[in-house]
Formats: C-alpha cells, structure tokens, sequence
C-alpha cells in the first residue's frame, strides 16, 4: 500500500472508497472533558449508542471525568473512559475510581493503558497491573480496551523493536481467554495502511486474536495534525505530515482520512477475517467536524431532532 497522498475525494474511488460505509459502521470517537463542554448536544451529531472514550489527561481532576460520563450515558451513549495506570496512585484510588463511574454514570466499559506520563504517580505503571487488581472483573465490567501500537511504542520498547509490546500483547490476549469481559485493541492513530494491515497481520501470526479498533484522526488542519503527532509520538505518520507540509499547494489544505480508511475497508472488504473489527476517530479538527464527515462518508446519521426527547 503506497502511503497517504492526501488526494481530493474523487481520486479514492480507485482505493476502495465504496466500501467506507461498511467500514464506518459502529465507529467510536474520543472526547475530552474540556472538550465535550463545547459540544451543546451529542445526540444532534453521533448515532444512537455510539460508543464514546473520555480520555483522562494528567490533571483532569476525576469529578470532571464522571460529570462527563454521567452527560454521555444520560444521552444514550455507550461510555468508555480512560483508565492511565500512571496516573493512579493506588489500589484504593483505582477502586474509588470505579466506584464512582458505576454509581453516577452506570459505566461497564474502561480503556486500560499505561498513560502519557514518564513517572508513576504511585504503584502502578502499566494497564496489565489494572487488569491484575480484579477489580474490574468484580465490578462486572462488560468490555476492557486496551492500547495497540501499530507503529510501535519508544516508551516500552526503547531500542526500536517491538519485543516487549508483543510479550505485553500475549499477555493480554492470555487474560481475555480467563475474564469474561469483551476485550479489543484500541490504537494510537496513524496516516499509512500499508504498516497498519502489515501490523494487524502480525498480531494474528503471533497468535494475538484480540480484534482490532484502529484510530483515525479525524479531519483537521495540517498543522494541528503536525502538533498532536509530535506531542503523541507518532513515528512514520509524521514523517508523512512533514511531507506533507513542505508542499506549498497543499499546506493550507484540511486533511481528511479518505485514503488511509478506502484502503484498509477495500482490505476488509477483501479479506472478511481481517482483524480490525471497527474505527476509532481521534477528532483532532473538533468533534462536529469529525461526526459530520463520518456522517458525509456513510457513517450512521444522528437522531432526528423530534426523535430526541
């Protein structure tokens, strides 16, 4: 697969485009506290139980986190907060957490992952210790995510292999074979199917058969795409951006992930059994930006007005 090209929308239609709808079906998308208060109704932009990440930034203080869960469930939306082991002090944080997710927002899904953070704020400092707490499995959580690397992680593997994220991987997949929660592979975004098919292949090679939720960035500006790259550590994809960005015509041009999503849904379309099972929209150009080209692409419409209650 060549890699994103960044080419107007009639130019797909050789890459696969017509199989996008069936691609974007029960898509997910990611918002942050601070940014769902900009949103003044869900329900006017994603589908009827969409599910919806809340991503835990350092800092985010978990009142927030829960207010906002609490919002999304109340207007129908499967809630899938963040839990960044990094970022949890304890075992009793970890409890309380749940706790209260469960209490005012009737949560039953978590994202585990190790979090952005270089140093632990306390025991914990990677989402397989979550998982070996029990504390989820007792407070009968339906789903756990976990994070997926599709062009490898520095932060586990320093010398630019993939050894320990694998090892990681095996592990996890050990642990959906023994919990009765659903499990799947939620990952970092990136602009380039080729590695990512590649990626996915290797998963089931290994023996890794934990369905994939690959993430997409959504619409955006070239230079916010550049930003959230870098701050995210993406390796291959921002050399593709920085490509990108040194052609002056196409500089000031929005981005959408047309190319990247016509060939991994011509490749699913193609191969049934390939492993990424859903869409995963990092809305980096804002959220209505990115359910509304879901939308304009296939993806399921909102709820009619009337229909809202």
């Amino acid at each position: 697969m060549g890699l994103l090209n960044f080419k107007k929308r009639e130019a797909p239609q050789q890459t696969g485009s017509g199989h996008i709808p069936a691609f974007l079906q029960d898509y997910s998308i990611e918002v942050m506290p601070r940014t769902a208060e900009k949103v003044e109704d869900f329900r006017a932009l994603l589908p009827e139980g969409t599910r919806v990440y809340i991503a835990h930034i350092d800092g985010t203080p978990i009142e927030d986190m829960v207010a906002t869960a609490k919002r999304l469930n109340a207007d129908g939306f499967k809630v899938m907060p963040h839990f960044p082991a990094r970022i949890i002090k304890d075992r009793a944080t970890l409890a309380d957490w749940i706790a209260r997710y469960q209490g005012e927002a009737d949560v039953r899904q978590a994202l585990l992952l190790a979090g952005g953070v270089s140093q632990p704020h306390g025991n914990f400092h990677s989402s397989m210790q979550l998982m070996e707490t029990g504390l989820f499995d007792a407070a009968g959580f339906e789903r756990l995510h976990v994070a997926g690397h599709p062009e490898g992680n520095r932060d586990i593997d320093l010398d630019g292999t993939d050894t320990n994220v694998m090892d990681a991987l095996r592990w996890k997949q050990a642990f959906s074979e023994r919990t009765d929660a659903q499990m799947a592979l939620a990952t970092q975004f990136a602009f380039d199917a080729g590695p990512i098919i590649a990626w996915a292949d290797r998963l089931r090679a290994e023996g890794i058969a934990l369905p994939v939720h690959i993430g997409i960035a959504g619409p955006a500006k070239l230079q916010t795409l550049i930003k959230f790259a870098i701050a995210c550590g993406v390796g291959p994809s921002l050399k593709v951006l920085q490509k990108r960005a040194m052609d002056v015509s196409k500089l000031l041009l929005p981005y959408e992930p047309t190319e990247v999503l016509s060939q991994l849904a011509a490749h699913k379309a193609a191969h049934p059994d390939f492993n990424i099972e859903s869409v995963h929209f990092f809305p980096l150009g804002g959220i209505k930006t990115c359910a509304e080209w879901a939308i304009a692409n296939g993806g399921a419409a909102a709820r009619p007005a009337a229909a809202q209650g």
